[in-house]
């Protein structure tokens, strides 16, 4: 098998497809976590204050959902299609939540009446939050695993048998994460009697997620200690969890010295270091098949041909940095607290 940098193809691909959604998670985590707190801002100014601090950035950040979501099919295609068609309802709910929103932030304002602004504020609210929840039980379900024939189709696949206690914990867990660090952004973007406020729910945000990742990690290690199995055939890498505990730990201290861009800093580290014990849990699997682990997707089984895999890091080594660039230059050009104007949503 070829290699570059002492990596196979596969590997490679892996932590590529890794990044992309490490990317997505921390750029698009803040935005849907403040629209998931959308309606505890209480009036009209507020909110549109507060939707204008994701404004100019919510849509880019969703090309790192694109990308993430193009590498995956490029690179795994056959993990891509068992996936999507074993969790095809869940996937369409997750679209048509995606196309809610952007239609709620673009109506929300183009009329005055109070009505209508309530309508949409409660639309973009509950779209953002249940795109975070639902992210978070397609994850639950990657890492618990689900039945899989020899052709790696799902046995008998259906929403109730995705909405397991594991995958509904690991949805509120995602939820409550994304929330606090969509309350640390708004900390950044807001301030005056707006700002206090968010303090106030960054407060509570961070109480309700420090709860659910300790509920999570024990429902982890009591019920799926397989995916443990990697951290004790390589004692080295329980540093990844001591410095994800670590991380979380730092939010609170940072937050109550008010060093909100540290805190914001230590908030998308977390995100990085959690994804980054993901990969570690499941690498070679992509999917875990629990009635007989011959029928489980690996990197190796699921992966296109070495030399598409080659031609592919060769467009991707090319086309992050321009994405990267493009981030850089958006969130250079709109840093600072929200001023609405006439243009403003």
């Amino acid at each position: 098998m070829e290699t570059f940098l002492g990596l196979d193809y596969p590997t490679l691909w892996y932590l590529v497809v890794g990044a992309l959604f490490s990317g997505y998670g921390i750029l698009d985590g803040f935005d849907l976590g403040a629209g998931a707190m959308h309606l505890f801002i209480n009036n009209d100014k507020s909110r549109r204050i507060a939707l204008n601090a994701v404004g100019p950035v919510w849509d880019g950040n969703e090309v790192w959902l694109v990308i993430g979501g193009g590498t995956l099919f490029a690179g795994f295609p056959v993990f891509y299609a068992t996936l999507f068609s074993a969790m095809y309802i869940p996937f369409m709910l997750f679209i048509w939540f995606i196309i809610l929103r952007a239609i709620s932030i673009e109506f929300r304002s183009k009329e005055p009446m109070k009505w209508w602004r309530s309508m949409w504020d409660v639309s973009y609210s509950i779209s953002s939050a249940m795109i975070a929840f639902l992210l978070g039980v397609v994850l639950g379900n990657v890492l618990q695993g689900f039945p899989l024939d020899e052709n790696f189709d799902a046995i008998e696949p259906n929403l109730w048998m995705f909405l397991n206690p594991y995958s509904i914990i690991v949805g509120l867990t995602t939820l409550a994460m994304m929330m606090m660090h969509g309350a640390i952004y708004l900390s950044l973007k807001t301030e005056g009697k707006l700002f206090d406020h968010v303090v106030q729910m960054l407060e509570k945000c961070m109480i309700g997620f420090i709860i659910m990742y300790i509920i999570m990690s024990l429902y982890t290690l009591i019920f799926l200690p397989h995916l443990a199995e990697r951290f004790k055939e390589y004692p080295e890498l329980f540093i990844l969890p001591v410095l994800a505990v670590l991380s979380i730990a730092n939010i609170p201290r940072l937050a109550k010295k008010q060093k909100y861009l540290s805190a914001f800093v230590f908030s998308s580290l977390t995100f990085s270091l959690l994804l980054i014990m993901v990969a570690i849990q499941l690498y070679p699997s992509l999917l875990i098949a629990t009635n007989d682990p011959a029928n489980s997707l690996t990197i190796y089984n699921a992966a296109a041909s070495e030399k598409g895999l080659e031609l592919m890091l060769t467009i991707a080594a090319i086309g992050t940095p321009l994405v990267l660039t493009y981030t850089f230059i958006v969130y250079r050009v709109f840093w600072g607290k929200v001023k609405l104007d006439e243009h403003s949503y």
